[in-house]
């Protein structure tokens, strides 16, 4: 069972949220307000947090920079915010995810399980607990990843993907491919991928605008390519 707050004004929509992720079988708390929910996560914590964007006073965005600054807690966003740039605004500053109103509930609850899920490990069970990638090291058990030795803080979702490209070097992957495998959509907007294959360059590569781990690959996607070992890490 999952603590999962949940933040929205709209007590109608809060409502719809909560039954259905208790139906699902978390452990749901609430939140009116921004300072709410920065309260509610700093008093009891929470495995995940649902969050409205469009609300009085300390509205999603800033809860999500501020939860971001304070650790890695997954958040899905509630927006009503039509636009693409809106929406990779969200994905920007930290979100793992994001979910467009008017909303299916069910679609909410099945996007919330599958970032869970990834979180407590319970996608690709089959590869080793550390992967390593020259001086990168990624702990899959403790969920941490280190570079040079230094530990390299990641979102869930970051943390996801980065596992997903590491596991698997050398080979070419779509933004559907992408979307479907670490996301767990069968559909989904593009960007989200962008957004987050951006954020990782700039944790992973010494210069983003020149990677040399996680390369575009014009017309398909994106893959990773192995690093090798230091010689004096042998």
């Amino acid at each position: 069972m999952a603590r999962v707050l949940v933040v929205d004004d709209d007590a109608t929509v809060r409502e719809v949220v909560v039954d259905y992720l208790r139906a699902a079988g978390h452990d749901v708390a609430e939140a009116v307000d921004g300072a709410g929910a920065l309260e509610a996560v700093r008093g009891g914590g929470a495995d995940l947090v649902v969050l409205d964007v469009m609300m009085p006073g300390i509205d999603g965005l800033e809860v999500c920079r501020r939860l971001r600054r304070q650790g890695d807690v997954p958040i899905v966003l509630l927006t009503a915010l039509g636009s693409e740039q809106d929406r990779v605004v969200g994905l920007e500053i930290g979100a793992d995810d994001y979910v467009t109103k008017p909303f299916s509930p069910r679609e909410l609850v099945l996007r919330v399980d599958s970032i869970l899920r990834r979180s407590s490990g319970g996608a690709d069970t089959d590869l080793p607990a550390v992967l390593v990638d020259g001086a990168l090291v990624v702990d899959r058990d403790r969920r941490l990843v280190t570079l040079g030795g230094a530990e390299t803080p990641l979102t869930g979702r970051e943390f996801d993907l980065l596992t997903f490209f590491v596991s698997r070097p050398g080979i070419a992957f779509s933004r559907d491919d992408l979307l479907q495998q670490v996301w767990g959509w069968s559909f989904g907007d593009q960007s989200t991928v962008t957004v987050h294959v951006r954020r990782l360059r700039e944790k992973v590569e010494a210069d983003p605008t020149t990677p040399t781990r996680l390369l575009t690959v014009w017309g398909v996607g994106y893959r990773w390519e192995p690093q090798p070992i230091a010689e004096g890490a042998r």
